[in-house]
């Protein structure tokens, strides 16, 4: 923390701007060292939140030309004194400058340091510093929109009003041990009861948005089965647009789970093309069957290829068993061709039903408006409100709700007001977890370790 840092805030690729950031006692020392007019004279950087025009020297050469902004301690994204260099975005320029601004005091920011710091300094708090993490790998406008909305305090808010009820309630039953005489009990048992079941409804809102958290940050896991020669492979093909997946008449052809990442609509999906599923004697074709299998179990949502230019056999009516009760898209492939498998069946079993040709790209628009719809309308996930999209967060309002539960099973037998503080202090601290209270180095540097360099 004592040392002044640097680092280049932008990607390390060919761009119109690059950034390099410094942050420490020494930035605006270290920075005008190198930092001059077009003649060569010094700049004063001194004042905070301004801009200034100039060129940046490796000695007597004239290196590049640049803007320097300065924000001084506390007005700072670290809440130390930062300089930010923007400079021309060619590879080279960059990485000299930044070489320069090396040499002139700072060392190279460790993966995240910007962002400890800014914890370290109270600028953010834990919760805050993980939704930088998250806003910056975001891969749709959801995940977007969550992490603004972690990263605006709305997580810290809720929390903090949390632990002040807590803390107060807390302080009442200690005040009223310390001095019976002038603060009662009597009916405290009933109000902190309501305080504890509002607070436990506000936990199970959060925890129960982890799933679609995830989701909206993870990605959803569709796993496309079917038959072999179904049309599995042309479908992903025609999804990602490109010839991803070896398409050929010979059924059997995809051995093993080809894994892709496609944005469908603003929705994020992790798609997995899986081996036809049906009886073979090929010990390697199996083994891909058994892994769909596997994929099928973990999915959020199944995309179901049926040839309707084929009727319908034991292998589709096993497949349909094995995905009975999942989040499933029927996907009627071959729609070009003489329709042949029973479509009323298929339309019965399956409230989500679509036709299509994959391999001339027919139909995929209906695909694409379902999917939105089932997304929207909150079947594979919610996108209202705040929501949880870390597991570590997640854990400890668990434990928290775990705490409080403790709390009403005590006032429900009767126990006495002073049993309630440990189980009241225990809520307190896990919720103060999340917003990065007594939590160990070890855990501070574990999580800044995953935010990307210049962070």
């Amino acid at each position: 923390m004592n040392d002044t840092i640097c680092a280049l805030a932008s990607g390390a690729v060919e761009a119109g701007i690059g950034i390099i950031r410094v942050s420490g006692d020494d930035a605006v020392r270290n920075v005008s060292r190198i930092f001059k007019s077009k003649n060569g004279k010094s700049i004063d950087i001194s004042e905070t939140h301004r801009v200034k025009y100039g060129y940046i020297y490796d000695h007597d050469t004239m290196l590049d030309e640049v803007l320097v902004i300065t924000m001084l301690s506390p007005r700072s994204y670290t809440g130390e004194d930062t300089v930010e260099i923007d400079c021309h975005g060619g590879i080279y320029v960059m990485k000299r400058i930044l070489e320069l601004v090396e040499h002139s005091g700072c060392r190279l920011a460790e993966p995240g340091e910007f962002t400890k710091r800014a914890f370290l300094n109270g600028r953010i708090d834990l919760s805050e510093a993980e939704a930088v993490s998250d806003l910056i790998t975001a891969e749709n406008e959801t995940a977007v929109k969550s992490s603004v909305e972690q990263l605006k305090g709305s997580l810290s808010e809720k929390l903090k009003e949390m632990r002040a009820t807590i803390l107060e309630d807390d302080a009442h039953i200690e005040a009223a041990l310390d001095d019976p005489e002038h603060i009662e009990l009597d009916g405290f048992s009933d109000e902190l009861a309501c305080h504890v079941k509002y607070i436990i409804d506000e936990l199970d809102r959060f925890i129960d948005s982890y799933h679609d958290g995830r989701i909206v940050k993870d990605g959803i896991n569709t796993v496309i089965v079917g038959k072999p020669n179904a049309g599995k492979s042309s479908f992903l093909n025609a999804l990602l647009d490109e010839d991803r997946a070896i398409v050929t008449n010979i059924a059997g052809t995809t051995r093993d789970i080809l894994k892709e990442r496609v944005n469908i609509q603003g929705i994020t999906f992790n798609l997995y093309d899986t081996a036809g599923i049906h009886e073979t004697s090929d010990e390697v074709e199996n083994i891909g069957i058994k892994r769909a299998i596997d994929a099928v179990e973990k999915a959020d949502l199944i995309l179901y290829v049926v040839d309707g230019s084929k009727t319908l056999d034991d292998a589709d009516r096993e497949i349909m068993a094995q995905i009975h009760g999942k989040t499933v898209i029927c996907i009627y492939n071959k729609a070009d061709l003489q329709s042949i498998a029973d479509i009323n069946l298929l339309k019965d079993t399956f409230k989500y039903f679509i036709e299509v040709s994959a391999l001339h790209r027919e139909g995929m628009d209906a695909f694409y408006q379902c999917v939105s719809s089932m997304f929207y309308q909150q079947k594979l996930k919610s996108d209202h409100g705040l929501m949880i999209t870390n597991l570590r967060q997640k854990e400890h309002l668990e434990q928290a709700r775990n705490y409080l539960r403790n709390v009403l099973i005590s006032i429900e037998n009767g126990v006495s007001e002073d049993f309630y503080t440990v189980d009241l202090m225990g809520a307190y601290t896990e919720l103060g977890y999340i917003l990065g209270e007594n939590v160990s180095d070890d855990l501070i540097n574990e999580i800044f370790s995953k935010f990307c360099m210049g962070k």
